[in-house]
């Protein structure tokens, strides 16, 4: 079982993933996409009123914070939530919260 610290300290980095709507509208995208159908960059800006270069901003945070993975799928990237990770994530939240 990780320690405390370390619990706050992934709890932090994955919040830091939530913490612009667009996020969170990109995880809500990709976590109802059934998990055989992943979602190239474009389907997501097709989704959102944000240039491409921005969803890719996006993305990139959310892979660096441990929300999405990509694979290749040359030329493209496809991607989709990290698997459990919202239940991971509110987890780690209630543990911090509570103690538990």
């Amino acid at each position: 079982m990780m320690s405390m610290d370390e619990c706050k300290r992934r709890l932090a980095q994955l919040s830091k993933g939530l913490a612009h709507p667009a996020r969170v509208e990109i995880v809500r995208i990709l976590e109802n996409k059934p998990r055989d159908q992943r979602c190239i960059c474009c389907d997501i800006v097709k989704a959102l009123p944000l240039a491409q270069s921005s969803v890719s901003q996006h993305l990139k945070v959310l892979k660096e914070t441990g929300w999405i993975q990509g694979e290749i799928d040359r030329p493209r990237v496809c991607y989709c939530t990290v698997e459990g990770i919202p239940e991971y994530y509110l987890a780690l939240l209630k543990r911090t919260l509570h103690g538990e």
